[in-house]
């Protein structure tokens, strides 16, 4: 799911940059934000940093070259 869309299912379509902040600061590894990636298939950020948010992706069979840096 992309940012937007997580605002979206909270029924706050708008508040794409207020979840990017909430997740940014998750470290609940219950809560799988490493799955949420940015408009146009862009691969956002990660708190654990985005090498580790690749290869968690990679390790769950998402193709990677799918989506962009």
């Amino acid at each position: 799911m992309t940012y937007g869309q997580v605002a979206a299912k909270a029924d706050n379509p708008l508040a794409s940059r207020a979840v990017g902040s909430i997740l940014h600061k998750n470290y609940d590894s219950r809560i799988p934000c490493h799955r949420v990636i940015g408009a146009g298939r862009k691969l956002g950020g990660y708190n654990r940093g985005v090498a580790l948010k690749k290869k968690i992706l990679s390790s769950e069979g998402v193709s990677i070259d799918k989506i962009r840096n």
